[in-house]
């Protein structure tokens, strides 16, 4: 491998430079060594060193939460004011959730 050494130039939001520097410094390492770092396991990974993600939406998240913990169906009522009745003897768990959130 060479040693002549070569320039990267990047945009980065500001606040997100500022923060990096901060966390490296704190584990005495500056910017560049930083770069190289990761640069040197891209090629020993022959990839990224780790695995971009799409970020779910809150939906989603909700959605997938709600899958995992497979929750049993359970018939509501609604008394003549339009308010929803939870008994709270047969659902304490949706109970203690309309309650307090």
């Amino acid at each position: 491998m060479s040693m002549a050494k070569a320039n990267v130039n990047v945009k980065i939001d500001s606040d997100v430079k500022e923060l990096a520097t901060q966390l490296l410094k704190r584990m005495g390492l500056d910017q560049t060594t930083a770069i190289d770092m990761f640069y040197r396991q891209i090629i020993v990974e022959q990839g990224l060193p780790f695995q971009p993600i799409v970020n779910m939406s809150l939906d989603e998240q909700i959605a997938l939460a709600a899958l995992k913990r497979n929750p049993t169906k359970v018939e509501l009522s609604i008394d003549k004011t339009g308010n929803v009745m939870i008994d709270k003897d047969a659902n304490p768990d949706l109970y203690d959730w309309a309650v307090n959130g």
